[in-house]
């Protein structure tokens, strides 16, 4: 018999989320956290008279939390990794069609 550890994620007596990985499973507590931030803020707002939009962008501004921080300034863009540019194949190495 196996022992297996799991991490629920609960909100409001709510089970959200399972994990294997504490870690995992306290990044997408915080994510939820944001959110729940996020959907205060934007109610101060008229803009979303549909609390449903309003928990959806709430979502979605955490989940994008690394991009809306470099959006608002408040973090810098990491630099896109740099592409392996492949070597060319020299000529001798190319297949030549037989000229008949």
């Amino acid at each position: 018999m196996a022992v297996i550890v799991k991490y629920v994620v609960e909100r409001n007596g709510e089970e959200k989320m399972t994990f294997t990985s504490k870690s995992e499973a306290d990044a997408y507590d915080k994510m939820l956290d944001m959110a729940d931030d996020m959907f205060a803020l934007l109610s101060e707002s008229e803009l979303f008279e549909d609390e449903a939009k309003q928990e959806e962008l709430s979502m979605f501004l955490a989940q994008k939390r690394e991009e809306v921080l470099v959006a608002l300034g408040a973090k810098k863009a990491k630099p896109a990794p740099k592409k392996k540019v492949a070597k060319p194949e020299a000529i001798e190495d190319i297949p030549q069609e037989d000229a008949a």
